[in-house]
C-alpha cells in the first residue's frame, strides 16, 4: 500500500531510530528526538481539543526557536494547514494575511505582540496562544504556550489523521511584486520533494549540527525545518542574527552546515571575529535570496574556511529549483574563477523538475551566455497556486509554466546566471521589496510629484532601495523626512535608504519610466534592463 509523500513521517522516522539524539538545541535548552516528538504530539493533541479540524489553518509568528520547529510538526500532522508570518511586516500587512489565509488560531512570540495588540479586534481569530518571553509583556488575551500543550497527559495519542500528499502543509505569503501579499500554497509533495533536494544536494548527513540563522518563515526554512530531522541531525535555534554570536557558536556549537542569503555571509566576513575564531569542523553553507558577489564568496571561503553552495528558488517553488553544482574539473581553476562560477544560479535539482531561460514565444535561449531571457519551471516542487487568487495564479502558470519573473543567461555548460529581476524587485538581505509598493507610500506624500524606487548595491545587505523624487513646485520636503514618512507608513526593510532629488525622470516618448537609465548610475558589470 502506497503512504503518502509527506515530510512529516521523518519525525515519525527519527523518534523511531534517534530517539535519544539531540533533535533541538534552543539556548540552555535541549531536547533528544523523543522529547522533541512528544512535545510536537502535545502540541497537535491540544489543538485538536480546541476545536482544529484538518483542512483548519493556523497561523504562527515565531522567530527560530524550538517553538516553531515544534508548530510545523504539530500543527501540520493534523492535516491542518500552517501559515508561516513573517514577524518584520507591517502591521496592516499582517493583519491582511491573517485574515486572508483564513486561519482560526494564531501562535505567537510574546516579543512580537505588539502590532497584534493594535489590531486585534479586526482579526478572524478564534484563540490566541503566546509563547512568553523573558523582559515581554502584552495585554493581548491569550493562552500560553506551555500551558496549553500542558493540559495534554503524556499518554494522550494523537488522532488518526489521513493526508494526502496533495493537500496543503502551508500557506506562506510573499512579501513580493504587488502591495498585497501573495498566499503561496504548498502541498505535502512539494515540500518533501524539496526537502528530498536539500537533503542530497546539499549533503546532510547524520552527524551535522545545522544553525538555523535563516528564518524557518521563509519558505519552511528553505526546507531544512524537514531535512535535518530526515537526517536525525541536530538543530540550533537562533532567535536573531548577531554576527559575533553565531562565530561563537561555530566553535562552540560544532556548527557544521547553516543556510542564509549573502548579507549573512558579509555580516560573517566583516565580524573581527571572523578571523580569530578556531573552527572545530568544516562548514557547509547554502546561499540564495540575492545573486551573490563573486568576491564574498572567495571572501568567505578564505577567512572562514565556508564550503559555499549557491542555490536559486522562489516561495512559489518551496523554494529550490536550481544549484551551482560543483564539478571536480573546477578544482584546478584560479579562486576568483571558482568564485564566479559559484556565484551562478546553476542548474536544475534532482528531483523538482525542469526549469529553463525562455524568449517572450516561449522558445528556449541560446546557450551562450548572452541571450537574456525569463526563467520558467514545471514539476513536483511548483506550488498549488495562490490562495483566493485564481487571476495572479493563471497568470503566474500561463503556457503550462511558472514564471519566475527573474531575467538570466544560459551559458555553454547549462548553468544559468541571473542577470536581472523582472517587475523591478528588490532583494535586500534575503527580503522581497517591491518598488511599486514603496513608490506608492511615497506618492501619499504631499511634496512628492513623481517618485522611482530603484535597487542600488550594498555592502551589508547585497542591495538596498533609493527612491528618486521629483518635488512638488516650492516643496523643501528631506531625505530624512521622506525615509521618516516611509518608515512610519510600511514595514522599515522596505524603506528607501537613501533619497535624492531631481529636476525630472527619465521617460520615453510615450511616458514610460525608464528605470534602467537610472539604474546605470548605481551599478556597474551587466547593466539592469527594464
Amino acid at each position: 500500500m502506497l503512504s503518502a509523500l509527506t515530510p512529516l513521517d521523518w519525525k515519525r522516522r527519527a523518534v523511531k531510530y534517534y530517539p535519544d539524539k539531540v533533535a533541538v538545541v534552543d539556548g540552555e535548552k535541549q531536547f533528544t528526538y523523543k522529547t522533541f516528538g512528544m512535545r510536537v504530539d502535545k502540541l497537535s493533541i491540544a489543538l485538536y481539543r480546541a476545536g482544529i479540524r484538518a483542512h483548519d489553518h493556523v497561523a504562527v509568528m515565531l522567530p527560530n526557536t524550538h517553538y516553531m520547529l515544534e508548530c510545523f510538526y504539530g500543527i501540520g500532522q493534523l492535516g491542518v494547514v500552517m501559515v508561516p508570518l513573517n514577524y518584520r511586516l507591517s502591521t496592516d500587512d499582517l493583519k491582511y494575511i491573517i485574515n486572508h489565509s483564513d486561519a482560526k488560531i494564531l501562535i505567537v512570540d510574546e516579543e512580537f505582540c505588539k502590532p497584534i495588540e493594535q489590531v486585534k479586534d479586526e482579526l478572524s481569530l478564534d484563540q490566541i496562544i503566546i509563547v512568553s518571553v523573558d523582559g515581554f509583556q502584552t495585554s493581548l488575551q491569550g493562552i500560553d504556550y506551555e500551558a496549553f500543550i500542558d493540559q495534554v497527559p503524556d499518554d494522550a495519542v494523537v488522532p488518526s489523521v489521513e493526508i494526502d500528499e496533495n493537500q496543503l502543509l502551508t500557506i506562506n505569503y510573499t512579501s513580493g511584486t504587488t502591495s498585497k501579499p501573495k498566499g503561496v500554497m504548498l502541498t505535502h509533495r512539494n515540500n518533501y520533494i524539496n526537502a528530498a533536494d536539500f537533503l542530497y544536494h546539499l549533503n546532510v548527513r547524520h552527524d551535522d549540527v545545522y544553525l538555523h540563522t535563516l528564518p524557518m518563515f521563509h519558505a519552511n526554512g528553505w526546507g531544512g525545518v524537514w531535512a535535518i530531522t530526515a537526517a536525525g541531525a541536530t538543530h540550533v535555534c537562533l532567535r536573531k542574527i548577531d554576527p559575533p554570536v553565531i562565530l561563537d557558536m561555530f566553535e562552540k556549537k560544532g556548527i557544521t552546515m547553516l543556510c542564509g542569503a549573502p548579507t549573512v555571509v558579509n555580516m560573517l566576513v566583516n565580524d573581527p571575529k571572523a578571523i580569530e575564531i578556531q573552527m572545530k569542523n568544516s562548514l557547509r553553507m547554502a546561499t540564495a535570496g540575492a545573486p551573490p558577489a563573486a568576491a564574498l564568496i572567495q571572501k568567505a571561503q578564505e577567512i572562514l574556511g565556508l564550503t559555499m553552495m549557491h542555490v536559486y528558488g522562489l516561495t512559489e517553488t518551496t523554494p529550490f529549483i536550481l544549484y551551482c553544482e560543483w564539478k571536480k574539473t573546477f578544482d584546478s581553476k584560479k579562486a576568483e574563477e571558482q568564485a564566479a562560477i559559484k556565484a551562478r544560479q546553476g542548474i536544475e535539482l534532482a528531483f523538482n523538475g525542469e526549469t529553463k531561460v525562455v524568449r517572450q514565444d516561449g522558445t528556449e535561449v541560446e546557450w551562450n551566455g548572452k541571450e537574456l531571457g525569463e526563467i520558467v519551471t514545471r514539476g513536483n516542487v511548483v506550488m498549488k497556486g495562490y490562495y483566493k487568487d485564481p487571476q495572479m495564479t493563471e497568470v503566474a502558470f500561463r503556457g503550462g509554466w511558472f514564471h519566475t519573473g527573474d531575467l538570466a543567461v544560459t551559458h555553454p555548460d547549462g548553468y544559468i546566471e541571473i542577470r536581472d529581476r523582472a517587475k523591478d524587485m528588490i532583494i535586500s538581505g534575503g527580503e522581497n521589496i517591491s518598488s511599486t509598493e514603496v513608490e506608492g507610500i511615497l506618492y501619499k506624500h504631499p511634496d512628492v510629484l513623481e517618485a522611482a524606487v530603484i535597487a542600488i548595491p550594498d555592502e551589508k545587505w547585497g542591495e538596498v532601495p533609493k527612491a528618486i523624487i521629483v518635488r512638488q513646485e516650492n516643496a523643501t520636503v528631506t531625505e530624512e523626512e521622506i525615509i521618516r514618512f516611509c518608515r512610519d507608513n510600511m514595514a522599515h526593510f522596505k524603506a528607501p535608504k537613501a533619497v535624492e532629488f531631481v529636476d525630472s525622470l527619465p521617460k520615453t516618448a510615450t511616458g514610460k519610466l525608464q528605470k534602467y537609465r537610472l539604474r546605470e548610475m548605481h551599478w556597474k558589470g551587466p547593466k539592469k534592463v527594464n
